[in-house]
């Protein structure tokens, strides 16, 4: 007689399936809970611990780890020294392994349940059954996702053999499942002891939604949540409205929120976002004030862009966008007659900040050919009580305002990046030139473009200057304060020159490249 073994914690549609097996001649194992539920759904089954002449012991923590089980999942069915002994024992062969495995991801995640409950929800046999099932997929099929019961039935209507190429996938999602399974685990463990590079990663992935294509029409895309992003449909946001999100879509919606993260308590702020990079951002007495300064400083490549606001949207503010086209807006909250505003536009999508903490757990990740690059994030919140005015003269009140807002926004500027910022507002924006001066002269033909006059602005670099060039370029277009890093052995020479242009000039001690 052929034996199908079931061990679930989620044991919809089990019954259905343990039914059609049970009609073509299998003997039905199963254990505890997964035992009473399909017996009284009317399957004639067997408990585990009459087969392994064991009972269940330690609370139901050792119920399958019996070589009564495991030798019989585990035999070579086409090698006589195998089925010989199995034999020689007494040991039956399973070919169906019905699995699937304690809630340890719900339970570690409700944010409810007590160290010693997440970990009793941490699976052992439920593992151990799956991973030999899977090795020994010639002869046993491993089910782990209850949705390929149906397949499975379809395939073996007519016969009760499945075909080795089912028999193969099967195996395959069975071990990424007991992958991704152990990496939640580990990661929780990690985190538990503040171990941000362990020698071994294991990265928790799930799909969440298939993508229209990638960056480009011709590449396949997916949207993965992580362990830390559940239940969400946009980095750190929820859609509360409009077409399904692109991948280039989640990718400017996370630069927008990263940027919010930086004024999450500041006055009103409005940041336009094209291709990641903040073309245009202000921070003004009003919400409608912030949004048309930020619109003003490069009008054309906000064209299709995102918008990210840090208050309430209200009615007022979300007309004046509506007027143009835009891929999405993202705000904390939005009011009632705002939210009807932006309805009313077919192609944007409304995303709402998730919660009050915006803060990335977890660490940064780029894939290369051969390997995974992981740091941890450039987080939120530029310390300027560590900077330094390295110059002779001081910047007034309202520069070094404008260069603690100038550097935070460039910050989020692709590098090589340079800023210009007058009255809370950029009016130039460098972006991902080869040359720092490049960049410079970038944002100066911006600011042209968008008529603004940079005399009195101030200028931010995310890295330090290697030569003096790019401080007497800014002092030709009436620069009066820079905020770079400093570090750089020529860094005498930038004070210098800043000196010898009555420049004010301010340190922070950190770099924020963004490649």
């Amino acid at each position: 007689m052929k034996r199908a073994l079931f061990s679930l914690y989620y044991k919809d549609g089990s019954e259905k399936f343990a039914l059609f097996l049970q009609e073509k001649g299998f003997e039905i194992l199963s254990t505890g809970g997964t035992y009473r539920y399909l017996a009284e759904k009317g399957v004639k089954v067997t408990e585990v611990s009459a087969a392994t002449g064991f009972p269940e012991i330690l609370d139901g923590r050792v119920k399958t780890l019996h070589p009564a089980i495991h030798a019989g999942i585990l035999a070579i069915r086409s090698k006589a020294s195998h089925t010989g002994e199995l034999k020689r024992l007494d040991i039956p062969v399973i070919d169906y392994v019905v699995v699937n495995l304690y809630p340890f991801e719900e339970t570690a995640g409700s944010g409810k349940a007590s160290f010693e409950e997440i970990i009793e929800q941490i699976d052992i046999g439920g593992v151990a059954l799956i991973r030999a099932a899977a090795k020994n997929f010639q002869d046993v099929a491993v089910i782990v996702d209850n949705g390929d019961f149906e397949r499975v039935m379809k395939e073996t209507s007519g016969t009760s053999v499945l075909s080795r190429e089912t028999r193969l996938e099967l195996a395959a999602k069975a071990f990424s499942h007991t992958a991704y399974y152990d990496s939640l685990i580990s990661t929780y463990f990690n985190r538990l002891t503040g171990r941000q590079f362990p020698s071994e990663y294991g990265l928790p992935l799930k799909i969440k939604q298939s993508l229209r294509y990638g960056e480009n029409p011709h590449q396949e895309a997916m949207l993965y949540r992580s362990y830390v992003d559940d239940n969400i449909t946009a980095p750190g946001a929820s859609i509360l409205w409009g077409k399904e999100m692109s991948y280039n879509n989640f990718l400017d919606a996370d630069a927008c929120i990263d940027i919010l993260r930086e004024f999450a308590e500041d006055r009103p702020f409005a940041v336009i976002i094209k291709h990641t990079n903040p073309c245009g951002s202000a921070l003004s007495g009003t919400l409608k004030s912030a949004y048309e300064k930020a619109l003003s400083c490069d009008p054309s490549s906000a064209f299709g862009g995102i918008i990210g606001v840090n208050r309430k949207m209200d009615k007022e503010t979300a007309s004046m966008i509506g007027e143009r086209f835009y891929e999405i807006i993202v705000a904390p909250d939005y009011d009632e007659e705002a939210l009807r505003v932006l309805e009313g536009k077919k192609n944007l999508r409304i995303l709402k900040l998730n919660g009050n903490d915006w803060n990335k757990k977890g660490m940064a990740m780029r894939r290369i050919e051969g390997g995974m690059l992981v740091q941890g994030w450039d987080g939120a919140n530029v310390k300027e009580e560590k900077w330094d005015i390295v110059t002779k003269k001081r910047p007034s009140e309202q520069e070094f305002s404008d260069l603690q807002f100038a550097f935070k926004i460039c910050k989020y500027v692709k590098s090589n990046a340079i800023v210009y910022v007058k009255n809370l507002q950029t009016i130039g924006v460098g972006a991902g030139q080869m040359s720092r001066v490049d960049s410079a002269r970038l944002a100066l033909i911006k600011a042209g473009e968008a008529g603004f006059d940079p005399k009195g602005a101030v200028m931010a670099s995310d890295a330090y200057f290697p030569f003096r060039d790019s401080v007497d370029s800014a002092a030709s277009s009436g620069i009066t304060a820079i905020v770079q890093p400093g570090g750089s052995i020529r860094d005498e020479d930038s004070i210098k020159a800043a000196d010898e242009h009555g420049i004010a000039m301010v340190f922070t001690g950190t770099r924020h490249f963004r490649h």
